[in-house]
């Protein structure tokens, strides 16, 4: 049972061999442990609390997991996602066969601390430039399979997606100029343009002003500016804002919480935060249960 719970676009299919490879990695050929010592026929009952104040992502992914061990156990969201919750919140409420209870118990708050995590750092870095026009965005340094969740639980924590993978924008970084024999970033624009079908969004890494004047000229949709310090990007926005039809400006590289607000009052668009999704701690969450 799901009840009201704020989706967002997250594709329940893809989750769902994610959630049997967990399973098949925790599970394995049972719990031996709930198998033996409690009995088949107890129940319990249970609520998921947070041990600490934040955001709560990721309660869709619990009926899934429980689902696959044990479809009798009854999951009720109390709160929809996306908001921020005080220490001692109860989030949600189970109750089933106790010991597919205790089976899952660990999965079920494994998904729910990491995407709560990705979330609650996202809201802080939100809040640090709600000021500006700034908009935080994640990247792809996510943790292998679990990207459709990670960036659900950016979007759950107020942020916005960079591209999903390789294949739906172009992003012409350094080593791509490097490893095509040096091309001026000109050629490579003109060519990620006739390779690609139409639409594809065009964007180009650059690291100095004369990167950017080059990005400019070559008419790309995106300009990220890479690890430039603040007074750099406050010169690069002036000059593309000075352009007709000016590109999307992204400010890219070493984005902290200590130095997002200066970034976000020069006047980019984006900040894209590796953060996000690379060292967001995980919410401390609990599971409390009794017998029914």
């Amino acid at each position: 049972m799901i009840g009201k719970l704020k989706l967002d676009g997250l594709d329940l299919s893809q989750v769902e061999p994610l959630v049997q490879l967990a399973i098949r990695e925790d599970i394995g050929t049972g719990d031996v442990t709930s198998a033996s010592v409690v009995p088949r026929e107890a129940l319990a009952r249970g609520r998921f609390i947070l041990n600490e104040s934040g955001i709560i992502a990721g309660l869709p992914v619990v009926p899934v997991i429980f689902r696959n061990i044990d479809v009798e156990v009854e999951f009720v969201p109390l709160l929809q996602e996306g908001s921020w919750l005080e220490r001692g919140t109860a989030v949600a409420e189970i109750v089933g066969a106790a010991a597919s209870i205790l089976t899952g118990e660990r999965l079920a708050l494994n998904f729910l601390q990491r995407l709560s995590g990705i979330a609650t750092l996202t809201s802080r870095f939100v809040a640090a430039v709600n000021h500006t026009p700034a908009r935080i965005l994640d990247t792809r340094k996510t943790t292998p399979g679990w990207r459709c969740l990670e960036k659900y639980a950016v979007r759950i924590g107020g942020g916005m997606n960079h591209r999903i993978g390789l294949f739906d924008r172009v992003l012409i970084k350094d080593n791509h100029l490097k490893l095509s024999s040096h091309q001026p970033i000109t050629d490579a624009v003109r060519r990620g343009r006739a390779n690609c079908p139409a639409g594809t969004l065009i964007e180009v890494e650059a690291e100095c002003l004369e990167q950017v004047r080059e990005a400019l000229d070559a008419r790309a949709d995106i300009i990220m500016l890479d690890n430039m310090t603040v007074e750099g990007i406050t010169e690069a926005v002036k000059m593309i804002r000075s352009t007709p039809a000016a590109p999307v400006i992204e400010a890219s590289g070493r984005v902290t919480l200590g130095n997002v607000r200066a970034i976000a009052e020069t006047g980019v668009d984006w900040i894209s935060v590796g953060e996000l999704t690379h060292s967001a701690k995980a919410l401390d969450i609990r599971l409390d249960l009794e017998p029914v």
